[in-house]
This record gives C-alpha cells, structure tokens and sequence, in this order.
C-alpha cells in the first residue's frame, strides 16, 4: 500500500479559509474523500470551509484557481479517475495534476492534492476513507494543506 511511511501532521489551522472543490463522478468514493476532508479540517481547528462541486476531476483546476483569486488560504481538490479502456485516463490524470500544480505554483495558494487516479474501483475504494479503507486520502489532502499553509508562514 503507497501510505507506508506517511507523515503525522498536526497543525493548527485556526483562521484559516479553506476550500474543497470535489468533483461529482464517483459518488460513494467522493462521499469518501470529502467525509475525510471535514474530519481532518475539523481536527485542525478549520471553520471558514467551503465548498464546491464541479462536474469532473478535469474541472478542478479552474475551481481552485478562483477558490485561490477569491481569497482562500488553502485549496483541497478531491476528484477520482478510473482507468478505462482508452486513453481518456492519462489525458485527465495529467491534466488534473499539472493544473492544480499550476495553480499553486502561480497563486502561493497551497493546494491539497486528493485525486485518486486508480485502475479499478476496488482501488478507489481502498482509498477513499470509508469503512474498511486502508487509506484516507481525503484527510491526507486536507491535512497537507493546511500543513503547507501553516509551514509558508514561518518564512
């Protein structure tokens, strides 16, 4: 399993506005990661959350990139892509990641990277912070937001 040697992150997010911009496909995995989100913004001491839905993981990237014009501290994108018979996939996944790391980049905004690019749905769902999961990747994003935010403030 890839969380092996993941990191314990505690931090206090009090103060902080934070977005979550989910995307819509996938619904029991997205109920998953946003699930995961809200627990582990709630342990940071998060209040000021919104958030969004879009229509696909595609979308995420435009989403954050107005959450972090709009004022957001911190941005956590959640969307699921499942790998299929074309090459759909990889068109997708990559636009997903280059974008959202774009907008970080470009804004200073941290953003939290939640998207599950998995081969099958039994991937996803090991993933995506329900019962029986080994991993909370919902959570994970949320907290390294909010971790990144915390960390670019002591420079």
């Amino acid at each position: 399993m890839s969380g092996a040697g993941a990191p314990t992150l505690h931090v206090d997010g009090s103060g902080l506005k934070v977005v979550v911009v989910a995307a819509s496909w996938h619904t029991v995995v997205m109920d998953g990661l946003l699930a995961g989100t809200r627990r582990a913004l709630a342990a940071a001491n998060v209040t000021d959350v919104t958030e969004i839905r879009v229509p696909g993981t595609f979308e995420l990237p435009v989403a954050a990139r107005a959450a972090a014009a709009a004022g957001a501290d911190a941005v956590v994108a959640l969307g699921v892509v499942i790998r299929g018979g074309t090459p759909h996939f990889e068109y997708v996944c990559q636009a997903a990641t280059l974008g959202l790391t774009d907008v970080a980049v470009q804004t200073g905004v941290p953003v939290g990277f939640g998207v599950l690019t998995c081969d099958d749905d039994a991937q996803a769902l090991d993933r995506a912070g329900l019962p029986g999961s080994h991993e909370d990747k919902g959570a994970e994003a949320a907290e390294a937001a909010v971790a990144t935010v915390v960390a670019l403030r002591e420079l």
